[in-house]
């Protein structure tokens, strides 16, 4: 905490505004979009490994906070304040950091796969700026972080041969393991007798990602038998085009997650595995159906 509080005083308005918006690069939304990007328009291969470091690391990430229920910072020191813009996107236990994994492990990923120096640089830059913005906003100490980063620079690492095996034979084995984790995560949070001591909110946040794992897991094995087998789209077209498939791609992505939500939540009676259901939608609509459309966007360059 005695960091924490050193940071704390260096704290202003505009350094506030400025960490705050670090902070989002270890988000879930930059995730999904670097994801997606890498996925649809640069390489299939680097995209299937983001997203096994980044599921990984979910899993990993929420059974830790589950099984070690390490409170906030201020938490543990009513005294010590934090900066209340990172208060909406500081919920569940303290230890260890997910936007800390996530960007290491997304921008990590990324760095090691591309041999341009200024992009490995940027990388770098953002997987060290993002954990240290979390313990200068007062949500995370350092342990948190460093744990957190740590983390995510061993699934980079061990992950990266597992996924770029030629031909991808591994990817298949790998998925189907992460599936069974996801069960095995969802099975603890269901299951075990937490104590009346456990944070409400914390365990409901857990189950609502085991939930979402389990569908976007399921989805991913299903993407990737589909493409290999029938689909094989080019991730290869000219800049605007990508732009243009990006852009279309994520409104059809997020209109089948907001546009779900209500009719599948009334559909399972608000169960959770609602998620479940829609977020394997979500994969299939972003995995298979729309890159049925590419071989359109691949040819705008040519017409030209």
């Amino acid at each position: 905490m005695s960091f924490l509080y050193l940071l704390e005083r260096f704290r202003s308005p505009a350094l506030d505004t400025i960490m705050q918006l670090i902070t989002e690069f270890g988000g879930e939304l930059i995730f999904l979009l670097v994801a997606l990007i890498f996925f649809w328009c640069i390489d299939k291969r680097q995209g299937y490994y983001l997203m096994a470091v980044g599921f990984v690391g979910a899993i990993s990430n929420q059974f830790l906070k589950l099984a070690c229920q390490i409170p906030r910072p201020w938490v543990r020191d009513p005294n010590f304040t934090i900066v209340e813009s990172a208060r909406a996107g500081a919920s569940g236990y303290s230890f260890p950091s997910g936007h800390s994994q996530n960007a290491v492990g997304t921008f990590g990923a990324i760095a090691i796969c591309n041999s341009q120096k200024w992009v490995r640089i940027l990388c770098i830059a953002i997987a060290v700026l993002v954990p240290f913005s979390r313990m200068y906003l007062g949500v995370h100490t350092p342990i948190d972080v460093l744990v957190g980063a740590g983390m995510a620079l061993i699934f980079v690492f061990v992950l990266k041969p597992v996924c770029f095996q030629k031909d991808g034979a591994y990817i298949p084995a790998l998925f189907a393991v992460m599936l069974l984790l996801g069960v095995g995560f969802l099975a603890y949070t269901e299951l075990y007798p937490f104590g009346k001591d456990v944070d409400a909110q914390n365990l409901e946040s857990a189950v609502k990602n085991a939930y979402t794992l389990m569908g976007a897991l399921l989805g991913m094995l299903i993407v990737y038998y589909v493409d290999g087998k029938f689909l094989k789209f080019s991730t290869d077209a000219v800049w605007y085009a990508q732009i243009a498939k990006v852009v279309c791609g994520l409104l059809l992505v997020l209109l089948v997650k907001e546009g779900l939500k209500s009719p599948l939540d009334a559909l399972f009676n608000g169960h959770m595995v609602s998620r479940s259901v829609r977020y394997f939608l979500v994969v299939i609509g972003a995995g298979c159906i729309w890159p049925m459309s590419f071989p359109w966007f691949s040819k705008l360059g040519q017409q030209r």
